[in-house]
């Protein structure tokens, strides 16, 4: 491996309704390869989640019991992704503050009483007020402060721009994403640069180096790297890709989490 300092902060066990591993074979294939450390960080679509409360015990005592096995092995990390947390404020309150993680990444997968981004017929929209409705609730979520780092900042991209081959005038938002970042530094949050788009069809980083070059242009201290697996044997993709990413816009450090303070592991 090219670093020694390798984590994978953004993972997904069966816990996630799209998962396929359990956190214990996680942990183990994590292990294996030779990783440094894992955030395991299932889905709560809160807006979607009937008993979050059961969901968050059942993990976190998976992950307790993958510690307990493997803890001495790798450091894992008690994570959870909260997604469109904005539209149930008490509720994603109560996860991030009063349950025992480490870790949580922030998220918006579909906009209000709407389906995914994945499943929209993206002829029956207005591209530009779509993507508007998406930043202004990003927004939102990092105002909200319900996390420690954004995931995957421009998620609908995947869909739009890759699958649909809509072209997309970017710079149109370039005032919302700042507007994003700024909060970000406020608030102390970190930005994830989220590796699964090196893998599907849109072939890049969410987001991708010119907005990660942007965030530290603005000041931000704090960035987080995720593979976004969803099985075991996909842990780490494309990880030491946004580590290059991350030290090319003049990043020393990447960021791990616990109880909710940053850490900063040197790219290494």
């Amino acid at each position: 491996m090219k670093y020694e300092n390798l984590y994978d902060m953004h993972t997904h066990s069966i816990h996630s309704f799209d998962g396929n591993h359990s956190v214990s074979a996680l942990c183990k294939s994590a292990v294996e390869m030779g990783g440094k450390g894992i955030a395991v960080t299932d889905h709560c679509d809160i807006d979607g989640v009937e008993d979050y409360r059961a969901l968050c015990k059942n993990q976190l005592n998976d992950l307790q019991l993958a510690i307990d096995d493997y803890g001495k092995s790798i450091d894992i990390i008690k994570g959870l992704e909260i997604g469109q947390g904005i539209y149930r404020d008490k509720e994603a309150k109560d996860m991030y503050n009063n349950f025992d993680y480490d870790f949580v990444l922030g998220s918006l997968h579909n906009l209000e009483k709407m389906e995914d981004f994945y499943f929209l017929d993206y002829k029956q929209y207005d591209i530009y007020e779509l993507l508007g409705r998406y930043f202004s609730d990003l927004l939102k979520i990092v105002k909200q402060g319900c996390f420690d780092s954004l995931a995957h900042l421009t998620y609908p991209l995947r869909y739009i721009v890759a699958r649909e081959h809509i072209d997309v005038d970017m710079s149109r938002f370039s005032d919302m994403t700042d507007e994003i970042f700024e909060a970000l530094i406020k608030n102390k949050k970190a930005l994830e640069i989220n590796t699964s788009g090196l893998f599907m069809e849109i072939k890049d980083t969410l987001p991708n180096i010119s907005y990660v070059k942007r965030f530290k242009e603005l000041g931000g201290e704090y960035i987080t790297v995720g593979s976004d697996s969803h099985f075991a044997e996909r842990l780490f993709q494309g990880i030491e890709v946004g580590m290059d990413i991350a030290a090319k816009c003049g990043f020393k450090n990447i960021t791990v989490y616990k109880k909710h303070e940053p850490i900063l592991i040197p790219i290494e």
